[in-house]
This record gives structure tokens, C-alpha cells and sequence, in this order.
């Protein structure tokens, strides 16, 4: 009995960890903002991928814009590798996100095209 009510303990608690991470609180989930810019870095790990823009602001200012992805197994289930994105590294693209909630240069990213026109990724 003390053991069930443990792991009933425990797997309450990994529930609400990963509501916690997934409850969208950060992001805008109404609104969705256009951004183009030099595609300059990305981070390939998990739980998130992490890509980053570098785009003008308002004010004519380049400023990093750091976008939230799905992680790896989500691209590689598509078709889609890291090596497809290091190619556009340095290159033109334009992203579709749903911006963080603080006004900060950052969002979950909803579509990314690449130079040539061709979408990348598209939720």
C-alpha cells in the first residue's frame, strides 16, 4: 500500500513538472509576429532545439532573436537533419513565432523559410 502511494506520489509529480514546461506561459499563444534576418546559430540538443535570427528592430538595431523549437526527433521524424539548417547558417531567412509574452526578442518558433522560398519547418 505504502509503495503504490509512493509511485502514485511520483508519477503526480512528473506530471506537473512536464505541465510546467509545456504550459505555454512564456510564449504568446494568440499572437504570431513575422521576423526576417541572417539565420546565425543553432543549438541542436534536447528538450528544445534553439535557433537564432539576427534581425533590425523597430529602431533599426540588430538584435538576436532566440526561437524555441521542437526537439530533435520531431525534425528527424520529418525528414528534416541538423545539417539541413547548418547550410543556411550565415543566409537570409524569414520566421513566423509566437512571441514571448515579456517583449523580449525570443518566441516559439511556428515556420521558418529559407532562402530560396522553401519552407523548413512549419508546425
Amino acid at each position: 500500500m505504502v509503495s503504490a502511494a509512493a509511485a502514485l506520489g511520483t508519477l503526480l509529480l512528473l506530471a506537473g513538472t512536464a505541465w510546467a514546461h509545456h504550459n505555454n506561459t512564456r510564449f504568446d499563444p494568440d499572437k504570431r509576429i513575422t521576423v526576417s534576418g541572417t539565420f546565425a546559430r543553432l543549438d541542436w540538443r534536447n528538450p528544445h532545439v534553439y535557433m537564432y535570427v539576427e534581425a533590425k528592430n523597430d529602431k533599426g538595431q540588430v538584435e538576436t532573436w532566440s526561437l524555441e523549437c521542437q526537439p530533435p526527433n520531431f525534425f528527424a521524424i520529418r525528414k528534416i537533419s541538423k545539417a539541413d539548417f547548418e547550410k543556411i547558417i550565415g543566409q537570409t531567412v524569414t520566421v513566423e513565432v509566437r512571441p514571448a509574452r515579456d517583449g523580449s526578442p525570443s518566441g516559439a518558433l511556428w515556420k521558418i523559410t529559407g532562402p530560396d522560398g522553401k519552407v523548413l519547418m512549419a508546425r
